[in-house]
């Protein structure tokens, strides 16, 4: 018996396919053009389904930003990234429990944390890939100079279980319009070279230069020495993607539906999707506005708190009715995805699948536990 969208308890994330199956193929075909590698984040979808799509379009690998996000994706992936500084024993310890068929790659900023990964990776049995992560101008995690990541290079060289694969960045920073991101990505790419410059004169040319952010994926090929992309959103869209021109309206696949479940405040409808469904990440021109009605991108929801949201309906000609549903595109699809335990994929108003949010949270598959039954020490 077919399920719709009007039996469904809202709040709860629905996935039009149609969009879903247009971005895919939309990113596979752009790198295919360009001559790149695509290595998608999973961090938006957290889904092996989605992961064995992207890998079926021809992506190499998978990123991952969690050891349980490479846990669940070493089920559909042989070669995975994780793109997270190595440091501490215990995501070590999970790290080399990855199965043995995985090729296991990681991002790495500071000699100081090598020396745990390469003893990790001999007591693993392993040769671990290591990226070195440079900071290009978000000012999070990198080395902060062509010298400091010819430095981490080195190491990883010394290392006998660990090998150099290159280099990896992160153009976070880059926000701007797709129309106006010119001057910003011809910044990017001049320090870019200078990195690559200083590692291929000391005998390191990096065999992988790898760049992510959904925001500038479509400009990737225009940054000299670039060889591999790692976009996360592209697979939803969201409302962020869709106001800096990364992707049209009708691109966003991905939409909480909501009902509306109060309208006795003028100017407003109450709908049941707040902080818990919607996340609490502003745009950063507008400010403290969190998602947009699909159907009516002018009503914004405006205001929230742990289960309601406020669409501000000032600037809408939209008026809400008791118990109708609507489609909200939120700012972050990221945050909204990690809050659900299923996706629910639509065709028109017709349900047609539903899939696990398998890589949610950060839950060991592995018993931290001795032969013995006691807790065993990391």
């Amino acid at each position: 018996m077919a399920t719709y969208l009007e039996q469904l308890e809202t709040p709860v994330p629905i996935v039009d396919l149609d969009r879903l199956t247009t971005n895919l193929d939309r990113m596979a075909a752009y790198v295919t053009l360009h001559g790149l590698q695509l290595r998608p984040h999973v961090k938006t979808h957290k889904s092996p389904r989605i992961a064995a799509d992207q890998l079926r379009l021809g992506a190499v690998g998978l990123t991952c930003a969690t050891l349980h996000e490479a846990e669940v994706m070493s089920e559909v992936c042989d070669d995975l990234l994780v793109a997270y500084p190595p440091v501490g024993a215990a995501r070590l310890e999970r790290l080399m429990r990855l199965p043995d068929h995985v090729r296991v790659r990681v991002a790495a900023d500071d000699p100081a944390s090598l020396d745990a990964l390469g003893v990790a990776a001999k007591l693993g049995r392993r040769i671990v890939d290591v990226l070195v992560e440079v900071d290009l101008g978000m000012h999070r995690v990198g080395a902060t100079s062509p010298a400091k990541a010819l430095a981490v290079a080195q190491q990883v060289e010394r290392a006998s279980a660990l090998r150099f694969a290159g280099l990896q960045f992160y153009p976070g920073h880059i926000r701007a319009h797709v129309n106006e991101q010119a001057p910003l990505l011809r910044q990017l790419s001049q320090d870019l070279a200078q990195y690559i410059d200083v590692l291929s004169d000391a005998g390191l040319a990096p065999p992988t230069v790898s760049g992510g952010s959904t925001p500038a994926a479509w400009r990737m090929h225009e940054i000299a020495g670039v060889t591999e992309v790692r976009p996360g959103t592209y697979v939803y869209n969201d409302r962020t993607t869709a106001q800096i021109g990364a992707c049209d309206w009708d691109d966003c696949a991905l939409t909480v539906l909501a009902t509306v479940i109060s309208t006795t405040v003028k100017g407003q409808g109450g709908i049941d999707a707040g902080t818990k469904a919607l996340g609490r990440e502003p745009l950063r021109a507008e400010g403290e506005r969190y998602g947009a009605v699909l159907e009516h991108p002018d009503a914004v929801v405006s205001r929230m708190s742990e289960e309601h949201g406020i669409p501000d309906l000032s600037k809408s000609s939209w008026r809400p009715r008791l118990g109708e549903q609507v489609r909200i595109v939120p700012n972050h699809v990221c945050i909204v995805v990690h809050q659900f335990d299923e996706i629910i994929g639509v065709r028109g108003h017709a349900v047609e699948t539903r899939w696990p949010v398998a890589a949610r949270g950060r839950a060991s598959n592995q018993t931290l536990e001795s032969p013995a039954g006691r807790p065993r020490a990391v």
